[in-house]
């Protein structure tokens, strides 16, 4: 599809991490904030509305982040801390698929850890299907396993469905060879290839995410999601952020 225009799509399917801090209140303030909620779900709103197969990992950080109870205590044991990290991307992924649902958009959650109350199962041949029918899958649980981040699992999936991409959501738009929050001259890489970011040590995603990334041949597209387009703006191909393939 030619580059000159800004409405052609990119990719087919693809697999958004969403961090919890996406929808949360920020400044350290726990719970889901509905308004930023709304604004999340109207984009990939639009997303779907345009014929792409969307699946989204979300994070539960703006609940519990299980890392919270193993500083130097050991009432709570690590994996149990791990799995109550686990539920809250469960109650994010409930909020995003109401909230979804009211603008009309077909959406369906599914669990890595079962709770068929709630959520279906995580089933690989269902989760295609489902993407086939242009229903938005929301993906909680992490990957059911204590001791990997929601990265891996954003890897885990984005191989596992086949998806063209890996869009991570983050609050900066790109990767930077220095913090640029710390660091007014912090240069920003437009694309990288996996050995750069080895060689470079950048802090794209936790090394085991990013290490089944590039076995997988997984192109990984690190973008602010706070800009005002910018879920419709990398799924297009537009410049936007910083691409990492092989």
């Amino acid at each position: 599809m030619p580059d000159s225009d800004p409405t052609a799509l990119k990719y087919k399917r693809v697999l958004l991490k969403l961090s919890g801090e996406a929808l949360g209140f920020g400044g350290g303030k726990l719970g889901i904030n509905l308004d930023e909620t709304k604004l999340i779900a109207a984009q990939l709103a639009r997303v779907a509305a345009r014929g792409i197969q969307l699946a989204v990992v979300i994070g539960g950080g703006n609940l519990l982040r299980g890392a919270q109870f193993s500083a130097g205590d050991e009432q709570i044991r690590p994996a149990t801390a791990d799995y109550m990290g686990m539920l809250a991307t469960v109650m994010n992924g409930l909020a995003l698929q109401d909230t979804l649902e009211a603008m009309g958009v077909e959406t369906r959650l599914q669990s890595a850890v079962r709770m068929e109350t709630v959520a279906e199962p995580y089933v690989r041949r269902r989760a295609l299907r489902h993407l086939e029918k242009n229903r938005i899958v929301i993906l909680a649980g992490g990957t059911g396993n204590p001791f990997v981040t929601t990265d891996t699992a954003a890897a885990l999936r984005g191989t596992e469905l086949q998806a063209d991409v890996l869009l991570k959501a983050t609050k900066v738009d790109g990767v930077y060879n220095a913090d640029p929050v710390k660091n007014q001259y912090a240069e920003k890489f437009e694309r990288l290839t996996f050995d750069q970011v080895i060689q470079k040590q950048l802090g794209v995603m936790d090394i085991g995410a990013f290490e089944m990334c590039r076995l997988a041949k997984l192109p990984i597209l690190v973008f602010n999601y706070r800009q005002e387009g910018a879920i419709e703006k990398a799924v297009s191909g537009q410049p936007i952020g910083t691409v990492v393939t092989g």
